[in-house]
């Protein structure tokens, strides 16, 4: 039996939390003389392998050393999305009289309120992925403790040893923390732990300016914290399109986030009133002192402690690519696998749940299915979201293709103007001289809803002159899809068309 996690604070949420995702009282079953498949890690991708394999009929154990449903569950997407649900609600109220509507001066946050319902949610959902529901419904053995490879098909979990003849790593990952002097006396806060918060800071500095710590920063603002925002690169988001992280960062601005780019941090100290953080700011010096500082600046695959090497896994530790995988995502040990953030190029639970579906197929069924071969949308949840799939214009600039881009401002949608959320856009790449879609980015209070319908069309070959012809409800903000179909065609309107067209029109008159 592994060692209890702790999950703070200790109320009857998450106790409920941990009763469904590391039972205090459980107890590892026998293992069978053989399984199947050994998964490693219950985060998204190891419980879409354990569930849809034995789900097939394979017999099925199931590893997990802390918290079954992983980062997703635990300490990512369901209770920030929680907490950013909390937020705009308050960003609602806050600009209710551009609607008409009289709020009374004085509307108060109840941030234990807040944080309350994130973990009673976090619980309520819990049950999803509870080790009891994989045991009893699933008929998967589940082990709680650490997983270690004593050998190419065998691994040790608490003194008892698991014989398989496939297996699949989905270890996750984990946040990285720079090397800031000072940083580790003065305390910090990661996602793993600042979803713990009972009192509001009200002086916030987060480190990092990726999507995790966009949304943290715009969701404590609105929440009533001071936030501060500290970015190594002059631009937030910088590896979204970039007319979309322009208009993210313009609008972090008039929310009063306080934003330091192009900077540096460089120690940390405690003071008698809180935690004193010196940087440096495009070349001048600066100093801050904040409450509390959380850290969003990166993250690194789990492989440590596996014993990797007595399984003949090749892996690459730090902030390197993690365990090693070819594009049917098995590791430099055929029969094993790997899924998840522990491998992939990209962190999103959506992805880790595709690649365990590829991992079902080629282990299970001598498949060849390909990793490359999907079609990977992406959303951060900021308001407005910024939704993205494929290549933007940068990235096909730099794999030299020819591209031609189609934009359909928000602010041009009726929708979008009467729910008064004009700020944002529609942008769709094509290649040159066709209508094949090759990426679009997709900027709207619920852009991560839209994505999928550019997502559908590149993955059936569907065109963008084709979605000009589909016909959507009016009014709506995803209407504004159509219209930059309507945009491409336009363009085939070429000046000879045109006076064909009116000599056509003449004649008929």
């Amino acid at each position: 039996m592994s060692p209890m996690p702790e999950i703070k604070p200790a109320d009857k949420y998450n106790e409920a939390l941990l009763a469904s995702v590391h039972p205090p009282d459980w107890e590892n079953p026998e293992p069978a003389p053989r399984y199947n498949l050994v998964v490693i890690g219950a985060g998204t991708a190891g419980l879409v392998s354990a569930a849809g394999a034995a789900g097939l009929g394979a017999k099925v154990a199931l590893v997990e050393r802390g918290l079954l449903g992983g980062d997703c569950l635990n300490f990512g997407c369901v209770p920030s999305k929680a907490m950013i649900r909390s937020s705009r609600a308050l960003a609602d109220v806050h600009t209710a009289g551009r609607f008409g509507v009289k709020v009374p001066e004085g509307t108060q946050v109840d941030f234990p309120g807040v944080m309350a319902r994130l973990r009673r949610l976090r619980a309520q959902i819990s049950r999803h992925d509870s080790a009891k529901r994989f045991r009893d419904e699933l008929g998967v053995d589940v082990f709680l403790g650490e997983a270690r490879f004593t050998g190419p098909k065998t691994l040790d979990v608490a003194g008892q040893t698991l014989r398989f003849r496939k297996a699949v790593i989905a270890t996750g990952g984990r946040p990285v923390v720079p090397s800031i002097p000072g940083l580790a006396d003065a305390g910090f806060l990661t996602n793993e732990t600042v979803f713990s918060l009972t009192e509001r800071p009200e002086r916030l500095l987060i480190i990092g300016a990726g999507p995790i710590g966009c949304e943290f920063a715009q969701a404590f603002q609105r929440l009533g914290c001071r936030v501060s925002l500290l970015h190594r690169h002059p631009l937030i988001m910088n590896r979204e399109d970039a007319d979309a992280s322009e208009l993210v960062q313009k609008i972090f601005g008039r929310e009063g986030i306080n934003l330091l780019l192009d900077a540096k941090p460089l120690q940390v100290a405690r003071t008698g009133t809180g935690k004193l953080i010196r940087f440096e700011s495009r070349g001048a010096p600066g100093e801050l002192e904040v409450d509390e500082i959380l850290v969003g600046a990166g993250r690194a695959p789990n492989v440590e402690n596996l014993d990797l090497e007595a399984a003949g896994v090749k892996f690459e530790a730090g902030r390197g690519r993690g365990v090693l995988v070819n594009d049917r995502l098995q590791t430099s040990q055929s029969h094993i696998y790997a899924a998840g953030d522990v491998c992939l190029p990209y962190q999103f639970t959506h992805l880790a749940d595709a690649s365990a579906r590829i991992v079902i197929q080629n282990a299970l069924f001598w498949g060849r299915q390909k990793f490359s071969a999907l079609t990977i949308p992406w959303c951060t949840y900021t308001d407005p979201e910024v939704a993205h799939v494929g290549l933007n214009e940068a990235e096909a600039q730099k794999q030299g293709i020819a591209v031609r881009t189609f934009i359909k401002p928000l602010a041009e949608v009726d929708r979008a103007i009467v729910d008064g959320e004009e700020e944002g856009f529609i942008k769709i790449q094509v290649k040159a001289g066709t209508d094949k879609i090759l990426g679009a980015t997709i900027v709207a209070r619920h852009a991560g809803e839209m994505i999928g319908e550019v997502s559908t069309a590149m993955a059936g070959g569907v065109g963008l002159g084709r979605l000009a012809s589909v016909i959507h409800p009016y009014p709506t903000q995803a209407e504004a899809i159509r219209a930059t179909g309507d945009l491409y065609r336009r363009t085939r309107l070429t000046p000879g068309v045109k006076r064909l067209l009116a000599r056509y029109f003449a004649w008929r008159r």
